[in-house]
């Protein structure tokens, strides 16, 4: 498969989906080069015919990057992406400054600035407008800060909604730490039987397996509804950073071999476990039916852990894909 090719940006707009004619090419190119003199920041348009294969926010983060948008250690860039044939829009907006272009501001000036006027064909409004409302934004913090208790606003809700949702999603953590703990526990006492030889390891590991299962359902119950209240939060920007970037999930792996061996070396020690030995085939009947029968319990053991210019090109920023995306 060949790799996709982006655009690059020679141009502060670059209009390859030819909407603009050339007086308006030249005003939005202006206006965009003085914001850029006066404040270093780079508010920067594209305009594409489609998108190919991908999703309008992989193409908006992977122009941003490659052509590095905004000043570097500054990262103050921001990248309007306007797909004609997908009929899609996107803010993409720099590291530097997502803390005054929110994902829920970028959001908002897509859906109440763009779309409308996009719906009529009038491109060159919709995004003359919003890059007018970016501008303003970022020269009056005031202004800003207006817009976002506005957005907040919207967003209120009363608060005995907020106690029935929280006892809902409460009800899902429960569910899930207990199916957690009881096949976590489970897994504990599987592999304390086969070091002190009481379960063939063969079968072990088929156990072991098999319970990995009920950890991950209740890991999925447990994180499920934290992941909404994130959202309601506003806080879908970091998880978008923790999808792009999974290098976390060796570091969790990593705790939770270290945290199993230490549970399972403290129960054998609780238990008085002093002899190491490894049966491959044989199990303890006596053993496998007090301790994995139906009606048979585990548990961890005793304790508990605690200017214009004719020329463009970035000055080296980068994107996290913080910003919004919009459809007509």
């Amino acid at each position: 498969m060949a790799q996709q090719e982006y655009p690059k940006l020679t141009e502060i707009v670059t209009d390859n989906a030819q909407i603009f004619n050339e007086s308006q090419l030249t005003s939005l190119r202006g206006k965009l080069y003085q914001f850029e003199s006066e404040t270093t920041n780079q508010l920067v348009i594209l305009t594409i015919n489609e998108l190919g294969n991908e999703t309008i926010e992989q193409y908006a983060l992977e122009v941003f990057n490659q052509n590095k948008l905004g000043q570097e250690g500054k990262d103050n860039g921001i990248l309007i992406l306007f797909s004609k044939l997908d009929r899609e829009v996107r803010i993409e907006v720099g590291y530097g400054l997502e803390p005054y272009i929110t994902d829920a501001v970028a959001s908002r000036i897509i859906r109440n600035m763009m779309i409308p006027k996009f719906k009529e064909e009038d491109y060159f409004g919709g995004l003359n407008t919003a890059t007018d409302q970016i501008i303003e934004f970022l020269n009056n913090p005031e202004a800003l800060e207006e817009f976002k208790s506005e957005i907040a606003a919207e967003g209120d809700i009363p608060w005995w909604l907020v106690g029935v949702i929280g006892l809902f999603l409460m009800m899902f953590v429960a569910a899930g730490g207990f199916v957690f703990y009881k096949g976590y526990s489970t897994l504990i006492e599987i592999l304390r039987g086969m070091l002190i030889g009481k379960l063939a390891v063969i079968r072990g590991v088929f156990m072991a397996a098999f319970m990995m299962l009920p950890l991950i359902f209740g890991l999925v119950f447990m994180g499920m509804p934290l992941f909404f209240i994130s959202l309601l939060l506003g806080f879908d920007a970091e998880f978008s950073r923790l999808i792009e970037d999974l290098s976390w999930v060796v570091f969790l792996v990593m705790a939770f071999i270290v945290l199993t061996i230490f549970l399972v070396a403290k129960k054998m020690k609780d238990k008085g476990d002093e002899d190491l030995k490894l049966s491959f085939l044989k199990s303890d009947k006596d053993y496998m039916s007090k301790t994995f029968s139906s009606t048979g319990t585990h548990s961890f053991g005793s304790g508990s852990s605690g200017g214009s210019s004719s020329s463009f090109s970035g000055g080296g920023g980068s994107s996290g894909g913080g910003g919004a995306s919009g459809s007509w």
